[in-house]
């Protein structure tokens, strides 16, 4: 029989520090490239444009074009890459979760490196191999490939809203849940796991929940947040699917995704499931509970009126979203469970409505 070996990506240029927005140019110099073109995410042009531009300039790398990046129906984003010219080497994204995706799908259809430049850190999107666009008014998963280039500046990340940052946490700690969730699989028959995937999406998250820190804005945590989902995006890479960082808690998040007018960001909805997932695996509960509470995370999601309800309802929709895997919520007995959970929990009765 023959063996199984791993040929992943992995980012060749991965810069996680301060000031970085202004030394771009010098920092994909590695990649010896000739001729980029830039993406922007709305309105972060106004705000790091002249800088990016001046940098790469200075570096002596020629920009073919500039673009802003409005939407990501797939309609719109992959008749985009077949428009550059032949003559660009790399594209690069800069701002949130839509030009980020947007742009790392084009990379993956043209064959272009892609550098990822994140102006926010709400989930590990900037740093994973799958991109999410809108088809018909979904969202929905596509293959890219992992960025050959990550940059961060933790000053840009800092002075983004907060509502990021507890994006990425709440994005960060399901790890715990999703990596129970794949044991569980494992042990039923129904996968195997990847030990070394497996080993650094649990780092990953230890080392984060571990560091200490006064408020989410210190640097410390800001580099810990960013490392951690980085090393996520590694993490799926390695394993070839989304199962090191994605289980039951996704599930639910995603059921969300599909019946609510307007979602919250991923990460935010991800924290909360990953709360109520932890006490149906009976796993972790009381570090789970830690972060959330110290972090603010709960009482940033106590104002935004999210409905126990609507929680309630993609508990009983998350198995049908991946019918092929087997997580705990794929058990009835553990989604009557969860929302019994949902109804009686005593933070969930405070943040929830």
């Amino acid at each position: 029989m023959s063996q199984v070996t791993h040929k992943i990506s992995i980012p060749s240029i991965l810069e996680v520090g301060k000031g970085n927005i202004g030394n771009v140019g010098s920092l994909i110099k590695k990649g010896r490239f000739k001729k980029v073109e830039l993406y922007f995410g709305e309105g972060i042009y106004e705000l790091f444009g002249n800088q990016i531009e001046k940098s790469i300039s200075n570096s002596n790398i020629e920009i073919s074009n500039i673009v802003t990046i409005t939407g990501i129906d797939f309609e719109d984003v992959a008749p985009k890459a077949f428009e550059i010219s032949n003559d660009v080497e790399a594209l690069i994204g800069i701002g949130g979760g839509k030009v980020i995706d947007g742009v790392k799908y084009m990379s993956f259809l043209r064959k272009l490196p892609f550098v990822s430049i994140p102006t926010s850190t709400s989930n590990d999107g900037f740093s994973s191999a799958g991109a999410s666009l809108i088809l018909k008014g979904k969202r929905m998963s596509v293959p890219a490939k992992t960025p050959y280039g990550i940059i961060v500046d933790i000053d840009v990340i800092k002075g983004a809203p907060e509502k990021f940052i507890y994006s990425g946490v709440g994005d960060l700690v399901s790890n715990i849940t999703a990596l129970y969730d794949w044991k569980f699989e494992e042990e039923n028959g129904k996968t195997t796991m990847d030990d070394f995937a497996a080993m650094i999406s649990k780092k990953a998250v230890n080392s984060f929940v571990r560091t200490e820190f006064e408020t989410i804005k210190d640097d410390l945590f800001l580099k810990e947040l960013v490392d951690s989902l980085t090393m996520n995006g590694i993490s799926m890479e390695i394993a070839g699917n989304s199962s090191p960082a994605s289980g039951s808690e996704h599930l639910i998040s995603h059921a969300l995704d599909k019946f609510l007018e307007v979602p919250e960001l991923h990460g935010i909805q991800v924290g909360i499931a990953t709360y109520i997932m932890a006490q149906v695996q009976q796993h972790r509960v009381r570090r789970i509970t830690k972060i959330l509470t110290d972090t603010g995370f709960f009482d940033y999601v106590a104002t935004l009126k999210m409905k126990k309800s609507d929680f309630k309802k993609a508990v009983d929709l998350a198995k049908d979203i991946k019918p092929s895997r087997y997580t705990y919520i794929h058990v009835d007995k553990n989604i009557e469970l969860a929302k019994k959970i949902i109804d009686e929990d005593s933070i969930l009765n405070k943040i929830l409505v």
